[in-house]
């Protein structure tokens, strides 16, 4: 499957015997590695800034694995907005190399970015007709999406008859209809209520678990998923990358082996954030005092 890769303009750098031979020894195979759905190797990002240039994000090395769910941690300003769009291609690293395997990643934004004058089947089929799927089969395959996220039955509602959470499903459903390996979110639940969010939060989960099925099978979903909510991050992600801010790097990761479904309130989800916080203070005090 092919890589789309976003190069930096600055990318640097025994003789049988009468005994019985002995029992044939199983001889350890190695196992051909899995390219990552989504890497970023040594990328850094600079924008421009009176007086010269400022460096956001200072050589970021960052892989998610085939079906690995990510999430990117830190304090507002450090640069979490700008690594995602670096690894959705919208922009271009000044130094290093992001690449993805299969199409290009999906963007769910913080908002839901549904066109209003669509109904919600419309926006998802948008999707498909810019990935080539012949007309005939748009509809079923956006009902079907819609489906997916329990939305059945909304195809033909406009945007405005749609609460906050059913938009953001919307928007999940068409990110969906990219077909895309690798789905990049940009806290696209912060702007619902705390119970919306929960909600959303078993819905996402149960989407990801269903589109990774079979596990190892061709098909798989890797999700970078930004926040800046502790809480959200462990109860989401296998994996927790913590952003360091001005320049954006990577200051520690936490690999979260708790099952799920995970609450908010359970206690080890508790415990894992309160020790993730910790370093969090660390990084906007050090920040602070700098």
């Amino acid at each position: 499957m092919s890589r789309p890769v976003y190069d930096s303009p600055r990318t640097a750098k025994s003789l049988a015997t009468a005994e019985a031979p002995p029992a044939p020894q199983a001889v350890p195979v190695r196992a051909a590695a899995v390219p990552p759905a989504l890497e970023l190797r040594g990328v850094s990002k600079s924008f421009g800034h009176p007086g010269g240039d400022q460096l956001v994000l200072d050589d970021i090395g960052l892989a998610v694995a085939p079906g690995e769910f990510v999430c990117l941690l830190g304090a507002s300003g450090c640069g979490k907005s700008t690594l995602l769009g670096l690894a959705a291609g919208i922009d271009e690293p000044s130094a290093g190399t992001v690449s993805a395997v299969g199409p290009r990643p999906a963007l769910m934004f913080q908002e839901h970015a549904l066109f209003p004058w669509l109904t919600a089947g419309k926006n998802i089929e948008l999707a498909l007709r810019l990935r080539g799927v012949p007309r005939r089969e748009r509809r079923p395959e956006a009902e079907r999406l819609l489906g997916l996220v329990r939305l059945n039955g909304a195809y033909g509602k406009r945007v405005h008859e749609l609460s906050g959470g059913m938009r953001q499903r919307v928007a999940l459903a068409r990110a969906l209809a990219q077909a895309s390996q690798v789905l990049l979110m940009d806290e696209p639940f912060a702007a619902l209520d705390a119970i919306t969010r929960d909600l959303l939060h078993d819905e996402l989960i149960r989407v990801w678990h269903e589109w990774n099925q079979p596990a190892g099978g061709a098909r798989s979903l890797s999700v970078l998923f930004v926040t800046h909510n502790v809480r959200e991050a462990v109860r989401l992600g296998g994996r927790v990358v913590l952003l360091a801010s001005r320049p954006g790097r990577i200051a520690r990761q936490w690999r979260i082996d708790l099952t799920y479904p995970r609450r908010l309130e359970d206690e080890a989800v508790a415990e894992k954030s309160k020790e993730i916080t910790e370093e969090l203070r660390k990084e906007i005090s050090r920040h602070a005092g700098s």
